[in-house]
């Protein structure tokens, strides 16, 4: 019988960290959180980093894994998150994936171990290379080795670019052709049970990130960028320093923008976001969805994933 492994997820601003933290009073559960930027030290206020009190109430992983300078791809989530479901299983605990960042549920669902980790040389040298002759002409070089994954990758699009020339060269082999293997892996999927925390009405959602971002700022969201950004070892090329409110705020420091245009910018971009997790979301039609806006959240949880856990 396939162990179901329960995810809550949904788009940002939804509670989900939480309700997973809630739920921990009725199950044995450890939490592994699907997140991309909370895997960052020093990254704290603006990814919405569980509290340390949260932590220390059930067992939270992979958060603070990596320092901001470092990479961390969908393939290295899929390959912790599998570790760490067997481990928890065997110590008798409920494993719940937590987060809102869908390409790792998708690594996860489709089992995506099988593309390579990154490497720091070939990524230097594929930049170097963008740096000679430009984005655009590596695009139309990954059209050779891969039109299937070129169509898909706007020209501009320089981390993706990057990626799927870094396995071609790691590998010999197109990005797509082990994307593909996701067919064979259908069966995979099934073993994942997704619960999706979602507004009511688009209103509810983009109230709910101004007043969290707006917190976020009254928390020290700019100091914290500020001390990253001193420490000189990092850059806006870096996928840490992209991070939504991050991003904007670093080009404050930089005296591109405004510190209200950085606000207003990072408000957008998190709206974008959200946008963009909730059309992923409703391309999942097994997905089972909870009304975050309710005061009965808890209990709508709790019955749903009761409801799940008793199917045959």
């Amino acid at each position: 019988m396939v162990k179901k492994i329960i995810c809550i997820t949904g788009p940002t601003a939804t509670g989900k960290s939480s309700i997973a933290i809630e739920l921990a009073k009725y199950w044995p559960i450890e939490i592994i959180n699907m997140d991309s930027a909370t895997i960052y030290r020093g990254m704290n206020i603006g990814t919405a980093k569980p509290s340390l009190y949260n932590r220390s109430i059930t067992t939270q992983h992979l958060i603070d894994i990596r320092e901001p300078y470092q990479t961390y791809s969908a393939a290295d989530f899929c390959h912790d998150a599998n570790l760490l479901i067997k481990e928890i299983i065997d110590r008798g605990n409920m494993p719940m994936i937590v987060g809102g960042t869908m390409m790792y549920y998708n690594s996860l669902r489709f089992n995506l171990d099988l593309l390579p980790t990154a490497n720091k040389e070939i990524r230097q040298d594929i930049e170097s290379k963008a740096n000679i002759i430009g984005w655009s002409e590596l695009h139309k070089y990954l059209s050779q080795i891969d039109s299937e994954i070129a169509s898909k990758i706007a020209p501009n699009d320089k981390q993706r670019i990057q990626r799927a020339i870094e396995i071609y060269t790691i590998t010999g082999k197109p990005m797509s052709s082990l994307l593909n293997i996701r067919e064979k892996n259908k069966n995979q999927i099934s073993r994942y049970i997704t619960i999706s925390l979602e507004p009511p009405e688009r209103e509810y959602l983009h109230k709910k990130i101004i007043e969290r971002f707006n917190s976020m700022i009254e928390n020290g969201l700019i100091e914290e960028v500020y001390s990253l950004y001193c420490r000189r070892d990092l850059g806006p090329e870096l996928p840490s320093i992209k991070c939504v409110g991050y991003k904007q705020i670093w080009e404050f420091f930089e005296k591109k923008i405004s510190l209200n245009s950085a606000i207003e910018k990072s408000i957008i971009a998190t709206k974008k976001l959200a946008k963009k997790q909730m059309t992923w979301l409703r391309a999942q039609k097994e997905r089972t969805i909870i009304d975050c806006s309710s005061n009965k959240i808890l209990g709508n949880v709790l019955d749903g994933i009761n409801t799940i856990l008793n199917r045959p």
